[in-house]
């Protein structure tokens, strides 16, 4: 299993930013990725339905014989990752929105979080919140509309900044230091939301959190590539047309495959 590759999936291409940080720690891992962008967003759907497109990407990953699986999604994790750790013995790693980094860091005690409909109404988000934001101003806010354009390619349309300074105007007046990001769609918004916020709002993300999960884990279990292995294989698969996956990865480096499915 060791030489086995990481399986990865999420409700489109953003996840794959959570792939870029698992693969600048872990570059002699191999990995499978799954975007499931036909069934994006997520963050729409009922917990039921949430779960039920979980438990499919990870049954397809388990049958590709992978060894550990990512679920690189915000609305998968906060909906179905309890489940999902209950049904499969493969180790499970989530993502849900760093409130504590944020809580930690602010000096305005009001931190804003940018997420989605189906994570911020999840009893894991509100959990989460009560456990790390004690004494912060937390103020939540659907990035309705985003996820649709960043799968659209459109990532710096007017559209998409109109949308996001709507988003962001009344959590700045609230006098906000720490914007999370509570969709892994989001951090390719970064430089959209650097040119809208003031320099004192520090941008969040889980991405290197959860690579560095992924690193601990596979220790744990024994899981690490064996070191004499020398064939890296990434495969990417979606099941709309892949061409808007291939220019979100035109700019990675290493050898990668990007091909169509119908899943």
């Amino acid at each position: 299993m060791r030489n086995s590759p990481i399986g990865i999936f999420d409700s489109g291409i953003g996840g794959t930013s959570i792939w870029r940080e698992i693969n600048r720690l872990l570059p002699k891992e191999s990995t499978i990725y799954l975007a499931d962008s036909k069934n994006a967003p997520y963050g729409e759907k009922t917990q039921a339905q949430i779960l039920e497109l979980s438990i499919k990407n990870v049954e397809f990953l388990i049958n590709k014989g992978c060894k550990l699986i990512v679920v690189a999604c915000n609305t998968a994790t906060t909906n179905a990752i309890k489940e999902i750790r209950a049904t499969y013995s493969i180790p499970i790693i989530g993502i849900e929105p760093a409130i504590k980094p944020a809580a930690l860091h602010t000096k305005s005690k009001t931190v804003g979080v940018l997420a989605t409909k189906g994570t911020l109404s999840s009893a894991l988000f509100n959990s989460t919140s009560e456990l790390h934001a004690n004494g912060i101003k937390v103020l939540e806010q659907e990035g309705t509309g985003l996820v649709a354009l960043i799968e659209e390619g459109k990532l710096y349309s007017e559209q998409t900044r109109e949308l996001l300074q709507r988003y962001l105007q009344p959590m700045l007046k609230e006098g906000i230091d720490q914007l999370v990001l509570g969709c892994t769609h989001y951090p390719y918004l970064i430089p959209l939301l650097k040119d809208i916020l003031p320099d004192e709002v520090e941008i969040i993300d889980s991405g290197d959190g959860v690579a560095r999960r992924t690193v601990a884990v596979l220790e744990q279990h024994q899981l690490k590539v064996d070191a004499s292995k020398t064939t890296v294989e990434h495969q990417f698969y979606t099941n709309i047309n892949p061409e808007v996956l291939k220019a979100f990865l035109s700019d990675v480096n290493v050898c990668h495959r990007v091909d169509y499915l119908d899943f």
